[in-house]
C-alpha cells in the first residue's frame, strides 16, 4: 500500500494542510473528478481524489467519502476558507501545478515502485 507520507517526498506535491496522522494514511486508490456529485457517488474511501474543484463543497465530499487526501492540481488557487474547513476537519490537501492526468499518473508511480 501507498502512504500519503510517500507523496509528501515528491517534489511535485505541496503540503496545504496536514492534519496529525494524515501522512500515515494508505490510499487505496486514485480518483480523478471535477463534478462532485458523481465524486461522492463513484468515489471509494481513502482515495486520493485529484481534482481542480477549489471550494468548500469540495472538503464537504471528501469528508463524506474518507478520503485519504485531496491533490489540488492545475495549479488552481486555494482560498483561505477552504484551508481553514480543512483543518477543522482533519483533511490533507496537497497542491500540484501538475494537470491532473499527470498528478494522478504520478501517484500511480509511486503504487508501482
Amino acid at each position: 500500500m501507498l502512504k500519503v507520507s510517500e507523496l509528501l517526498k515528491m517534489d511535485c506535491f505541496t503540503v496545504k494542510n496536514l492534519p496529525e496522522g494524515g501522512g500515515d494514511r494508505e490510499i487505496g486508490s486514485i480518483y480523478c473528478c471535477d463534478l462532485l456529485s458523481i465524486a461522492m457517488s463513484k468515489m471509494t474511501e481513502a482515495a486520493a481524489w485529484v481534482t481542480v474543484m477549489s471550494n468548500l463543497n469540495t472538503l464537504a465530499v471528501a469528508s463524506l467519502s474518507d478520503v485519504a487526501c485531496v491533490v489540488l492540481a492545475e495549479g488552481v488557487a486555494v482560498e483561505e476558507a477552504m484551508l481553514q474547513k480543512a483543518v477543522q476537519q482533519e483533511i490533507t490537501v496537497l497542491w500540484t501545478e501538475l494537470p491532473i492526468f499527470d498528478a494522478a499518473l504520478k501517484i500511480q508511480k509511486a503504487f508501482e515502485a
